[in-house]
């Protein structure tokens, strides 16, 4: 059982809850293994078989760039748009959109359905930052789903090779586009796993550090914010309260009654509803506004045509206050129950994860806090 239990928990990193439903007629997870072990890509991973690296000059190459018309600049209605050029800039690493086969990272072609799916999180996760910030989002070649399975070094190595891009991405960002502004990161699941190591590797050691607002790595699954990752760190610590600045924030979300998740670490659970680090119940009258998420993110798996569906990120519906409250208990984010609301297609009871909804239940305390932090480091300077 704790073998099934970990490939449920795994299965979770990456948007992918949504398929234990997909397999609830044939078996459940033990036929979601094989399925997953099958489909596979074939052999080892050989970063020769990859597409060219995407040169960040190009624009066509990032995601979301604040003079760009794209789903990132999306603000949920009723909600006051931003005005003009921000004084504080926010790096977007997005997630894992890549479900298919067709090799060990994504063949980064704008007409598929892993593209529309990158979409998805400009609209539903980066534009949370619109409001404090000019959002950059690169696209990268990013690890297949099919990565996080099966041998330790080969999900190694194919993360290590994504994270190149990312990081070459950042630089550029930094030489070209941020003119010495303060900067936010922020992050979900892969783009969390990535963007640990840019803090690790690039800002904590030098002056980025005391540029860098707060980092927002959300969702990291099987990649724990951990007290060793912390101790590895000179100065980034985690953030104790709502206007810290040069910190982290992280949380997992699960859904009630369910059971924390088993790691080899413990992990950092921030409440977004407080933002304070305890184990304290956060009533729900602290949720500023749910947003439920726009659009269909693709779950095509496997092999196959990497299909788009053609679908438009256009608007983001009213938030929705006080969907959920939420506490931490050992290292695991807790929430409602979302079954039979608009938010349950991307929330997984039976899965026992929310790892699709880490952003949609806290969307407006994120947007919220990141204009505070921001006004805080402004103020400071």
């Amino acid at each position: 059982m704790k073998l099934i239990k970990a490939v449920a928990i795994t299965f979770a990193v990456l948007f992918v809850l949504a398929v234990g439903l997909y397999f609830s007629g044939y078996g459940g997870q033990l036929a979601m293994w094989a399925f997953l072990t099958y489909n596979a890509p074939s052999g080892d991973f050989d970063p020769a078989d990859a597409v060219v690296p995407p040169d960040y000059a190009d624009r066509a190459n990032w995601a979301a760039l604040p003079d760009e018309d794209d789903p990132a600049d999306l603000v949920p209605e009723g909600v006051a748009p931003g005005l003009g050029p921000r004084e504080v800039d926010a790096f977007f690493i997005h997630p894992t959109g890549y479900l298919r086969s067709g090799g060990w990272t994504s063949p980064m072609d704008p007409e598929t359905g892993t593209e529309e799916n990158t979409r998805w999180m400009m609209a539903n996760q980066a534009s949370a930052f619109n409001g404090c910030c000019n959002v950059y989002a690169p696209r990268y070649r990013e690890a297949t789903i099919f990565s996080y399975f099966g041998d330790d070094g080969r999900r190694s190595q194919v993360l290590g090779f994504a994270y190149q891009d990312v990081k070459r991405a950042f630089e550029h960002f930094l030489g070209n586009h941020s003119d010495g502004r303060p900067f936010v990161i922020a992050s979900h699941s892969q783009g969390t796993h990535h963007a640990l190591r840019l803090l690790a590797e690039v800002i904590d050691p030098g002056e980025l550090y005391e540029r860098m607002v707060a980092a927002y790595l959300i969702g990291g699954v099987i990649m724990p914010v951990s007290p060793s990752w912390f101790a590895s760190m000179s100065r980034v610590r985690p953030c104790q309260a709502a206007d810290d600045l040069h910190c982290v924030v992280h949380w997992d979300t699960m859904p009630q009654g369910t059971e924390p998740m088993e790691r080899a670490e413990p992990s950092l659970c921030t409440n977004p509803l407080t933002w304070r680090v305890d184990e304290e119940l956060a009533a729900a009258e602290l949720n500023e506004g749910a947003v439920v998420p726009e659009g269909q993110y693709n779950v095509a798996f496997g092999r196959g045509e990497d299909a788009p569906t053609g679908q438009l990120f256009e608007r983001l519906t009213t938030p929705v206050p006080g969907q959920t409250w939420a506490r931490c208990r050992d290292g695991s984010l807790f929430a409602r129950n979302q079954a039979g609301t608009g938010f349950a297609a991307m929330g997984s009871d039976q899965m026992g994860t929310y790892h699709g909804l880490d952003y949609a239940l806290f969307y407006m305390n994120i947007r919220n806090n990141a204009l505070l932090r921001t006004a805080r480091y402004l103020d400071s300077r």
